[in-house]
């Protein structure tokens, strides 16, 4: 399936343009890898630290992932308010409540802290999603992979870095504390206002919604794929696998160096097949690096099911936050957003329950191969369900998208 896209607007402009058009929202993507990367390398001594096992680890996110689910109702709230300075503050909240997270040696403050900074990170998370979208809409070419590119580059290097701090003797609140500092100045560049745009929805409104909701389910699927790597292949490479601190941290590292390649090439591939397309084949490759991540005999191939498992899971968020952009007015796009999102991060409420749980009576491997099938459903069920309500509403007198 082709997009009819004017090839010349995508062949005059290149990734350094695209870049310096989403400024704001790329820094606050930057700024939102540097909390959560640090957080997934430091799951190990956290952990540990605050005495929990994994069961009650994992139920000490669905009490914290209500903060984010909770708080996205009120991201258009806070985007009409703050305005131009909504991502700074967002951003800068979301490292204060980390920090905050850091000084945690009981699970009940842990999950408290949790609680505040998953609420900061869900505003942030909507916000910058909104601003490329808008961007997109403006401009006229795809720009949400290349962002999300960023957080996975940014991811890896903050998760390697952490890795290599532990292994150096470096605590939980010295890591934080320096990432704080740098957030907090890039909090000051990413003051941006927004960029509206009056162009017509490609659905109905009905239909529209419709493919709203289906999206978040899809964003649901994949925001687990993600949480599952970010904060249990630490635990799999070091328990299961016998690796070591930094082998463990390679984990998360892996995920986000693929993902940033698997984005990278989504920025180009997303102006010749259709969402949907794209979404299918990448929840299968997904759900194939998940297995062989799960079934790893070896370090090594834990890694390469990792990183399989990257290169396509890289692309379902994005191409999905994409598609509502596309498919919702101006006007509806940051409750849109919003609403996809709700349904999105029910991954992050029974997503680490659902793991800890697994790895409790199975273990980990059990965890793995069980988010590898529900991928696989994504791509044979709900994608499907999906193309059909884009041409239903398509052909209900909708107008076309160019």
């Amino acid at each position: 399936m082709r997009r009819a896209e004017p090839r010349d607007k995508w062949q005059n402009m290149g990734l350094v343009e695209d870049i310096r058009i989403s400024r704001a929202p790329a820094l606050g993507f930057v700024a939102m890898a540097l909390v959560w990367g640090c957080f997934a390398a430091q799951v190990p001594v956290i952990k540990a630290q605050i005495g929990a096992s994994d069961a009650a680890y994992g139920a000490s996110f669905l009490v914290s992932s209500i903060g984010a689910i909770s708080a996205m109702w009120l991201a258009p709230l806070v985007d009409r308010r703050l305005g131009a300075l909504s991502l700074a503050l967002s951003s800068a909240a979301m490292i204060a409540c980390m920090l905050f997270v850091s000084f945690s040696s009981l699970i009940a403050v842990f999950t408290f802290g949790m609680f505040l900074t998953a609420a900061a990170s869900g505003i942030a998370d909507i916000l910058l999603n909104t601003r490329i979208a808008e961007s997109e809409a403006q401009r006229g070419r795809p720009l949400m992979n290349l962002n999300h590119a960023v957080y996975s580059f940014s991811f890896a290097g903050a998760a390697l870095v952490t890795g290599m701090a532990r292994e150096a003797g470096f605590t939980p609140v010295q890591v934080f504390c320096i990432v704080a500092a740098v957030i907090w100045s890039l909090c000051f560049l990413m003051v941006a206002p927004h960029r509206h745009t009056a162009g017509e929805p490609a659905l109905s409104a009905a239909a529209g919604r419709v493919i709203v909701w289906l999206a978040g389910l899809v964003f649901l699927v994949g925001f687990m794929a993600e949480q599952a790597v970010e904060g249990w292949s630490a635990l799999h490479l070091e328990r299961t696998l016998g690796g070591g601190a930094a082998q463990g941290a390679l984990g998360p590292a892996v995920l986000g160096v693929t993902m940033g390649i698997g984005r990278i090439i989504g920025q180009s591939v997303a102006a010749r097949l259709s969402e949907t397309v794209i979404i299918a084949a990448a929840c299968t490759i997904a759900a194939i690096g998940t297995a062989t991540a799960a079934l790893a005999p070896t370090l090594i191939v834990a890694y390469i099911g990792f990183s399989i498992l990257g290169l396509g899971v890289s692309v379902v968020v994005p191409i999905s936050m994409a598609l509502i952009g596309r498919v919702v007015p101006q006007s509806d796009r940051v409750a849109a957003i919003g609403r996809a999102s709700v349904v999105g991060y029910g991954a992050f409420l029974f997503g680490p329950s659902m793991m800890g749980l697994t790895a409790d009576l199975y273990g980990l491997r059990a965890s793995f191969l069980l988010l590898a099938i529900m991928l696989l459903l994504v791509a044979a069920v709900l994608v499907p369900v999906m193309n059909r309500r884009l041409r239903a509403g398509r052909s209900s007198g909708a107008h076309p998208h160019p």
